[in-house]
């Protein structure tokens, strides 16, 4: 998996038969950044979703806008799409990250060590 495939930064999802809208929404909640919602009036909500109801009899989101007003509440039947616009905080931040990070720092000492010599 490449940097790029760890992060859902930037992502404009289209959603569509193969990308419902369900989908996009669950992606969104599990993603710790900002992120863009594109209601069917046009309209934008830019901010942090922290709740979503899928099995509600009318599905929702619940976010705070990038201001940290709120909360809001958004009917799944009032979203369009969802892009993922802010900052990933968790991105390179996975066990495999680190493990890379750490095999780094202990090969670099070992270089030095050798040019001291």
């Amino acid at each position: 998996m490449s940097e790029r495939d760890e992060t859902l930064e930037g992502w404009e999802p289209e959603v569509g038969p193969d990308l419902p809208l369900a989908r996009v929404i669950d992606l969104a909640f599990d993603y710790r950044g900002n992120t863009t919602v594109i209601k069917t009036d046009g309209s934008e909500v830019h901010g942090y979703i922290f709740n979503r109801n899928a099995g509600a009899p009318e599905p929702f989101i619940q976010m705070f806008d990038a201001a940290g007003a709120g909360p809001f509440r958004i009917p799944y039947a009032q979203i369009r799409t969802v892009r993922f616009t802010g900052k990933d905080t968790a991105a390179g931040n996975s066990y495999a990250a680190w493990l890379r990070r750490k095999e780094k720092e202990q090969a670099e000492p070992k270089a030095h060590d050798s040019e001291a010599r």
